[in-house]
């Protein structure tokens, strides 16, 4: 390949890799947030305790821009598939562009047309409508969240389809193969508890901020304070050793369909009985070796 190509194929990369990095952000933490934003409007119509309210005003406003930027983000990637990724897109786009379409008719229409009403609605709707609106809103970010999901697991764990002798392009035989490939539970599970777990702690910290600020001034923390905080350590401490778990349980999968990934992601170059584990090194493609690594003695093998 010449260099130029070379430096193409880089750049592209960098670019895709960039987009991907910011935009991963927003919609994980705006899953976790339109789920808590639900939970405390139906806390709040439960017991009509203002506290749950003011959380919910309080908190609608980030989701508001966060939820734009997510927006905004995914249509520079989803344009930088027929960008960067034009002959892929070309011979997969019989299966993950029908994928994509799905997420768009189920979950993104759900979520734009109730969008509205959550943010602007609070005082011009019945509070039953106004709770609908926003259990949609966090439902259409978790169909959204199952269908990108399984676009992207099929990329990793491809079954279900058949290749055009002619084109070579990818067609679907079996969809619901495609669409519950072997990867996909491990990582909707995955992904969920992590978006979960991030909101939990952002809204931790949120809290702690402010409960170090009143302490600094010697005054009592607001209730909202105080309850957002309980809140999020209570779904921290219960969420993160059930994510341990299903983070082993993803790694093992991939270990077992996808190993020359496994020994990339670790920088093996040959198997090994006790590998160690990697701390940091550069890959030499040359001498497939690792320069420079630091590692753990046998701990590779132990993860």
């Amino acid at each position: 390949m010449p260099p130029s190509h070379d430096l193409a194929l880089l750049l592209a990369r960098f670019q895709f890799a960039f987009t991907v990095g910011v935009h991963i952000i927003f919609p994980a933490f705006s899953i976790g947030l339109a789920a808590y934003l639900a939970v405390l409007e139906g806390l709040w119509l439960k017991t009509s305790r203002t506290v749950f309210l003011d959380l919910y005003r309080y908190w609608i406003k980030i989701f508001s821009i966060v939820f734009g930027m997510g927006v905004v983000s995914g249509l520079v990637m989803s344009y930088e598939f027929g960008t960067n990724w034009s002959v892929f897109s070309q011979k997969a786009g019989p299966i993950t562009g029908v994928l994509l379409s799905y997420e768009v008719m189920t979950a993104f229409f759900l979520e734009a047309g109730f969008l509205g009403i959550m943010l602007f609605g609070m005082n011009k709707v019945g509070r039953g409508l106004h709770f609908a609106a926003t259990c949609c809103v966090s439902i259409g970010t978790l169909i959204s969240m199952t269908w990108i999901l399984s676009s992207n697991s099929w990329m990793q764990t491809p079954q279900g389809y058949t290749i055009d002798p002619v084109t070579g392009r990818f067609l679907p035989a079996d969809w619901l193969a495609i669409i519950f490939n072997p990867s996909f539970p491990f990582r909707l599970v995955h992904m969920g508890l992590a978006a979960f777990l991030s909101v939990a702690f952002i809204v931790g910290a949120t809290g702690a901020w402010h409960l170090l600020k009143a302490r600094k001034q010697e005054i009592a923390a607001s209730e909202p304070v105080r309850v957002m905080f309980s809140m999020a350590m209570w779904m921290a401490a219960l969420l993160a050793p059930i994510q341990i778990l299903a983070g082993d349980a993803h790694g093992l999968n991939t270990l077992k369909y996808q190993p020359a990934k496994i020994a990339a992601m670790e920088g093996d170059w040959e198997s090994e009985s006790r590998a160690p584990e990697l701390l940091f090194g550069i890959p030499n493609m040359q001498t497939e070796h690792t320069d420079y690594a630091i590692k753990l003695p046998w701990a590779g093998s132990l993860i």
